[in-house]
């Protein structure tokens, strides 16, 4: 018997979406309020979903859904979550709502310093259905159990992110925004060909991904197929060299876009990494391991050595994300149960800490008018709530121990570096390498914060005001997050084991500690 969660989960925001879209004109503080309804909604029946998941063995996704689409082609809407797929959905589902309170004024027109207007006013209600409409997508790349349909969703999400940065962003918005969907239409491209080449090779007659592991036996033609997958990937995650994308469009985004693009979308690249590369094509996977985990560590510290360069507040932390997302990249292709959950566990603990300091820091861009860091100084003795977030989520970009970041990239460099999926020195040569970047890390949060929220008080900056009790409902919950995940990892661990146990078992890989099952459990 189908369930209806995932459906449900997918039709209340775009429901929500068509109801603001048809409020009546000049509707703008109704419009806001019911994008917020709706997404607390859509948290309140993730949170339900989630505590009625089942961490004991048997079928490996759960709530499945699956209904006929184009049966002549074998595509199904099919959804379904594992434990990966799970709390990545939560952690969209968490975000969403933080970004509606966020986003308050982000239609209502930017000014610069000087009181030029470089991002005029816009459209309410288009906003926020964008807001809703994203939201449905990212929920069902997370679930589609159907590769066609992931592979719809993931070019889906392009449209409304691409309206939200080239419409409501900054003053090279236009520029950002077609960059971002080049980018990802060829990265797409590349995908669909290997999506035809999967269901005409393995000649299964279906798209369903259960039914397509192990399929392809041929290792030439994994390889090819490999690279369709994984390059689109690489783009989305992003990864070095493919990743230049990333900071005009988180620089020119407005806030809380800038957070479900780092936080949420760039996670479709590393989520199907791990779910559709790895599983899918195994030995490629394997064949192809040295080279994707050279490019992680380059991608680990070119990020961190770049983001210290940064002027801009914004481009630093979307170099930071690079840095990040190559110890996701490492951890998956790391292949140990230790690498893997970790990077898993990064996913969720990334986007609760760069949403939390891009948060802070459009907050600060909204009071001053400008990315610049120089033009910044002495923030702590005037707004000293907003100095003391924006320094939590600065620490839990450098992984201090005690927040979540430090759990999630310890067991990546420990995973990597004990890793005996391959019985080579070469991994443990990266996790030992890549450590420079928590030195870096340090490095570029720490001189960030000591420019911006340290020393003499700019002359602007002593009429800014305090954060006011929305913008410390949008912060609080993250910094709650990251601090509880900090101590306590072991609730989002006890979902994302068992998922990484399948993944090992369906590649292939002998790694201590996996028990033998059969492929797809």
């Amino acid at each position: 018997m189908s369930s209806l969660w995932l459906p449900i989960l997918m039709a209340v925001p775009v429901l929500g979406a068509i109801v603001v879209a048809l409020l009546p004109k000049g509707s703008t503080t109704l419009a806001k309020q019911v994008t917020l309804l709706v997404s607390l909604v859509v948290l309140a029946l993730t949170l339900v979903m989630a505590f009625q998941f089942p961490n004991a063995a048997g079928e490996r996704f759960k709530f499945e859904a699956t209904y006929d689409w184009i049966p002549s082609f074998g595509v199904h809407f099919g959804v379904g979550v594992d434990g990966i797929a799970l709390v990545l959905i939560a952690l969209s589902a968490v975000l969403v709502p933080i970004v509606v309170l966020a986003s308050w004024h982000d239609a209502d027109g930017v000014k610069a310093a000087d009181g030029t207007v470089v991002a005029p006013k816009r459209s309410v209600k288009t906003y926020f259905s964008l807001l809703l409409v994203l939201e449905a997508m990212m929920i069902g790349v997370f679930a589609a159990t159907d590769v066609f349909l992931f592979y719809v969703f993931f070019e889906a999400m392009l449209i409304p992110m691409y309206f939200m940065i080239g419409s409501y962003g900054g003053a090279q918005r236009s520029y950002a925004a077609v960059k971002f969907l080049l980018y990802s239409l060829f990265g797409g491209l590349l995908m669909l060909v290997a999506v035809i080449g999967l269901y005409v090779v393995a000649g299964q007659g279906t798209f369903m991904f259960p039914e397509l592991v192990g399929a392809i036996q041929d290792p030439a033609t994994q390889k090819w197929l490999f690279a369709g997958f994984f390059i689109a990937f690489a783009i989305k995650a992003p990864l070095w060299p493919v990743h230049t994308w990333l900071p005009d469009a988180a620089a020119q985004a407005p806030a809380g876009a800038a957070v479900l693009l780092v936080g949420v979308l760039d996670k479709v690249g590393t989520f199907g990494m791990l779910r559709f590369c790895l599983e899918l094509f195994p030995d490629a996977a394997k064949a192809f391991t040295t080279p994707i985990i050279v490019l992680a560590v380059i991608s680990i510290i070119y990020g961190a050595i770049v983001a210290i360069g940064q002027t801009d507040m914004k481009r630093l932390i979307a170099y930071t994300s690079i840095s990040h997302f190559g110890f996701i990249v490492m951890g998956v292709f790391a292949m140990s149960q230790v690498a893997q959950a970790g990077a898993a566990l990064y996913m969720v603990n990334h986007g609760f800490a760069t949403g939390a300091l891009f948060l802070a820091a459009g907050f600060l861009i909204a009071r001053r008018g400008s990315p610049h860091i120089a033009d910044y100084g002495g923030v702590q003795k005037v707004t000293p709530v907003l100095a003391g977030f924006f320094l939590v989520a600065g620490l839990a970009g450098l992984s201090l121990p005690g927040l979540s970041s430090f759990v999630s990239e310890f067991m990546v460099m420990i995973g990597t570096y004990s890793s005996e999926a391959f019985g080579s020195g070469a991994l443990a040569a990266a996790a030992i390498v890549s450590a420079l970047a928590v030195i870096l890390a340090a490095v570029y949060i720490l001189w960030m914060v000591q420019r911006a929220l340290n020393g003499p008080t700019a002359e602007p900056v002593k009429a800014f005001k305090d954060l006011n009790a929305r913008e410390v409902w949008v912060l609080a919950p993250l910094v709650a997050l990251i601090i509880g995940f900090g101590f306590f990892p072991k609730p989002l661990l006890d979902v994302i084991n068992p998922a990484v146990t399948s993944t090992l078992v369906n590649v292939q890989v002998h790694n201590p500690g996996v028990a033998e099952k059969g492929a797809g459990q």
